[in-house]
């Protein structure tokens, strides 16, 4: 990578965030570059989909972390240099389908309040978020959802679009990442979830 994208900055960073307000650094981890099949969910992380293409994956599972309740982190981007963060994970329970239940509200509240903690932690400021989140449906999956966003120190605002619904006894979150900077929109963002996410969640 030529040059360090303000999106990819924040997605390093809050990749690290893990579940809920566990930070362990993607980079320290157990990565691979290969794309592969979540066993826990059977969903086919494949090299591209949907458009977007396999950058590589996380194991929290393995050392140093040895942590199996945070699961698998996949990394994709995009041909726009939109980037997506996919976290499979179960913090060693059940978790009920649907994105209305009051595990995945819980957890929801809790990965949002951990977002907002690593972009200060970046250094970024004038974080925005609506004051309730939303649902949105992107082909037969529901998730709860909101969009935030902040300042750099570079004075750009970057956007992230946090998603998660309860899949197969799983949390799947989703985040997506953009930049004022490179002209990259909501829109440019929700048309590349409306491709990534059926292609991975059929």
């Amino acid at each position: 990578m030529s040059r360090i994208r303000p999106a990819l900055i924040a997605a390093a960073l809050l990749a690290g965030a893990g579940a809920g307000s566990v930070a362990t650094p993607a980079f320290a981890q157990t990565q691979s570059s290969t794309p592969t099949t979540n066993a826990g969910t059977k969903l086919n992380f494949a090299s591209n989909l949907g458009g977007a293409t396999f950058e590589r994956s996380v194991n929290y599972a393995a050392p140093p972390a040895n942590n199996p309740g945070l699961g698998m982190s996949y990394f994709y981007s995009t041909p726009k240099r939109l980037a997506i963060t996919v976290q499979v994970f179960d913090l060693g329970r059940r978790v009920p389908a649907g994105s209305d239940n009051p595990t995945v509200i819980a957890q929801f509240n809790s990965e949002l309040a951990s977002a907002e903690q690593q972009f200060k932690y970046a250094g970024y400021t004038a974080f925005q978020k609506p004051s309730v989140p939303s649902t949105c449906a992107y082909g037969a999956v529901t998730f709860r959802c909101v969009t935030y966003s902040g300042v750099t120190q570079a004075n750009s605002r970057i956007y992230s679009k946090l998603m998660l619904t309860g899949f197969r006894d799983h949390f799947i979150k989703i985040r997506i990442d953009w930049a004022q900077s490179h002209q990259q929109t909501a829109a440019d963002a929700d048309a590349v979830l409306q491709s990534f996410v059926p292609a991975l969640m059929r």
